[in-house]
């Protein structure tokens, strides 16, 4: 019987604090007991957000706050701009096409972030693109693109920048007002520490101006009604009540520990799985690593799927395996939400375990030690 250590890029290993908070009687959702709790949850979204605005709560996985952003800024066959270097942004394609947009692309390779200009380039040549939709973290291939140089650029322009920053919030510093994007999207079970469940989305004041003016069809993701409810620290719809709760617990323990201190523990602890990667013989995928999660090259040799399927089943520790035409030749670790130094020592050592019983040749001893240097 093993221990179970989960550090995988999302979901996330859950506080015991936020898990009894979810575990109380549930309460009604319509009483002014949870009116205290919608408001206070908005307060300390806003911080996280670095916003004045208002941030929206849907009971939703992350794609339904990417979906919500899509049907509610834009109208019928309008133009917009994807950057797609992964599953996730090829995912904000898919559901705009879905709603029969006319999506160009930017296509980058997976592994390498977009570069500034080519946005600028694109927007140039077509003044007639709303929207440039982007992945501030691609998870599926560990991937961070500039989004403060984006956007720079954008808000130059009369399209909207709408970024998913599902694995960056809370992760790093997104400072939207500040930068001028104009719709940001997360999701509860990253950094913020909670189940799957829980969506977020805030927009600009350019984007609420947008929205006024969308006629692509929507009901349950309408942001209109939600902001109705919203001013009355309520919901439009029924709410997920206990997640809510968790996610107010999770929050306070993440300003209590400090945004900033939140930020620097996490680089700190990417810097270190790099390091350690780096150590082993081992090669990132990424060319612009993200601080979320680090993706690796699987060595030639080594099964990529066995080895993700003998760390979890073996010794308790799950990571994530690549996805699509990734898959078997990458593997990712999460290095967001509820995880610290010791996460990395076990996974450092259930990882070298592994890999050698895998039978690929390295210094025993040098992706912890790597690691430790960097930590301590």
């Amino acid at each position: 019987m093993n221990k179970k250590y989960l550090l995988a890029p999302g979901p996330v290993q859950v506080p015991s604090e936020v898990l009894l908070e979810m575990a109380k009687p549930i309460i009604h959702h319509r009483t002014e007991e949870f009116e205290h709790t919608i408001a206070r949850v908005q307060e300390l979204l806003q911080e996280l957000f670095q916003t004045k605005g208002p941030v929206l709560t849907f009971a939703s996985s992350g794609t339904g706050a990417m979906e919500a952003a899509i049907v509610n800024l834009h109208s019928q066959k309008e133009s917009v701009l994807v950057v797609r270097n992964g599953k996730f942004s090829e995912r904000l394609g898919a559901i705009a096409e879905a709603y029969g947009l006319d999506v160009q692309y930017i296509d980058i390779p997976y592994g390498d972030a977009v570069e500034p200009k080519a946005i600028q380039e694109r927007l140039t040549a077509d003044v007639n693109i709303k929207s440039v939709l982007i992945e501030y973290s691609e998870t599926s291939t560990g991937t961070m693109n500039n989004i403060e140089e984006i956007s720079k650029i954008v808000k130059k322009t009369d399209a909207l920048l709408i970024v998913d920053a599902i694995t960056a919030l809370g992760v790093v510093s997104v400072p939207c007002e500040e930068w001028g994007i104009d719709a940001v999207i997360g999701g509860s079970q990253k950094s913020l520490m909670l189940p799957p469940g829980l969506s977020f989305l805030w927009c600009s004041k350019r984007a609420w101006a947008r929205s006024e003016k969308s006629n692509l069809p929507k009901f349950y993701f309408n942001i209109q009604e939600e902001l109705k409810a919203l001013k009355k620290n309520t919901t439009a719809w029924t709410p997920a009540i206990s997640l809510i709760n968790g996610l107010k617990v999770a929050l306070e323990m993440m300003q209590e520990y400090g945004w900033n201190n939140l930020y620097e523990k996490n680089r700190k602890l990417a810097l270190a799985v790099q390091a350690g990667i780096k150590a082993l013989g081992l090669e990132i995928f990424s060319r612009n690593s993200s601080i979320s999660v680090c993706a690796v090259q699987v060595p030639t040799g080594v099964d990529g799927v066995l080895l993700v399927k003998k760390m979890k089943d073996e010794y308790g520790v799950t990571i994530a395996g690549g996805q699509g035409e990734l898959k078997g030749n990458i593997f990712r670790v999460g290095t967001l939400g509820y995880i610290d130094r010791t996460d990395i020592l076990v996974f450092f050592g259930t990882l070298e375990a592994v890999l050698k019983e895998l039978g690929y040749l390295f210094q025993p001893g040098s992706g912890i030690n790597a690691a430790q240097k960097v930590m301590y």
